[in-house]
């Protein structure tokens, strides 16, 4: 294996670590005000994700800075067309990581009701442009000899990849579901458990409908590759399982679903990283986007050094925040100076 090939397969696996890790902190975000009816519901919802998610998103930092390393031909044709969408990507990020800090500077309803909108938008928008900018990867970009974009923000919107930017959704909202019924209790644990039942079926199909798509743009011939077969059974396996509530696997199932899908998607692109409208000839290749041999060098021994040193980090953090979380952790109590005075007597500081 050269460098080349390994460092393609490094950046596949940061997208499919980011989207397994932040994919169950977009379903949350997006589910959070359904399955918490009241405020101490909310809360606990999003406190099940509150020590991992900004842990979560630094994987999407180390991907694209893998890309920006290793193959910065490929880093800056996808970044330059794709300019609009991820400028739309970083609003939804920014706004959905503000939410979590400020909606509690507040006990205002009408100032938590907008941050929680804020929080579900962005966590929704987010995953869908993920999904379309991955989709427009295999799909196909107009793209000239000189790697250079061509076209204009809707080339960037063809149905394919909308449609793997609303396949992704759905798997989030099923992780996060899953998620929420593994890490919650009484309630809100029931609820998620609902939701997970609701849409784990049409996620499954949704799924089946990416893989077949997905094998008729791609060039690799009439049967799927084995990640997109397992894909399908795990999204299958999901859904059997939230029926039969066996809620630590049907988490691991939309685990390998996630995982699966996207890893799917790198292996019919490869040895493309995007292919081209305009001419074959054009496309971009891992091999023709590629840094030089030395920069992969270094990089190969900082990645080898440093990666476990983080998965090591946040596989301890999941353990110390491993227990349930409950709505009864987080009472809402009322300010002393709003609390009516009980005996007919002044409030504090009323006094004549």
């Amino acid at each position: 294996m050269t460098l080349v090939s390994f460092w393609f397969i490094v950046v596949a696996l940061l997208w499919i670590g980011f989207l397994v890790l932040e994919g169950f902190d977009f379903g949350v975000g997006m589910l959070h005000g359904v399955v918490g009816r009241d405020e101490g519901g909310r809360r606990a919802a999003i406190n099940t994700i509150g020590p991992l998610w900004d842990g979560n998103e630094v994987w999407l930092i180390v991907a694209a800075a893998a890309i920006f390393a290793a193959f910065p031909g490929w880093y800056a044709t996808m970044f330059s067309a794709l300019y609009l969408a991820l400028v739309l990507l970083l609003v939804a990020l920014i706004v959905r990581g503000v939410s979590f800090e400020y909606r509690g500077k507040s006990d205002r309803t009408r100032w938590i009701r907008t941050w929680d909108g804020l929080m579900t938008g962005g966590s929704l928008v987010a995953p869908f442009l993920i999904g379309v900018a991955l989709g427009d990867l295999l799909h196909g970009l107009p793209i000239d000899k000189s790697q250079n974009f061509t076209g204009s923000f809707l080339d960037l919107l063809p149905a394919y990849s909308l449609f793997v930017g609303l396949t992704l959704v759905l798997i989030c909202v099923l992780h996060g579901a899953t998620f929420l019924a593994l890490k919650t209790t009484g309630d809100i644990r029931d609820r998620a458990h609902m939701l997970a039942r609701r849409v784990a079926p049409i996620t499954a199909l949704a799924v089946l409908g990416f893989v077949i798509w997905t094998q008729n743009t791609s060039d690799r011939g009439v049967l799927p590759n084995i990640a997109a077969v397992v894909a399908i059974i795990a999204a299958i396996a999901a859904m059997w399982l939230t029926y039969d509530r066996q809620e630590g696997w049907a988490f691991a199932a939309t685990t390998v679903t996630m995982a699966a899908s996207i890893g799917s998607l790198f292996i019919d692109l490869y040895p493309k990283v995007i292919v081209s409208t305009t001419n074959s000839a054009y496309n971009l290749t891992a091999q023709n986007t590629a840094a030089g041999s030395y920069a992969l060098k270094v990089m190969t021994v900082v990645a080898a050094v440093l990666v476990p040193v983080v998965i090591a980090y946040q596989a301890w953090t999941y353990h110390v925040f491993r227990r349930r979380v409950s709505s009864s952790d987080f009472v809402i109590r009322v300010p002393e100076s709003r609390a009516a005075p009980s005996g007919g007597a002044p409030a504090a500081g009323g006094g004549g």
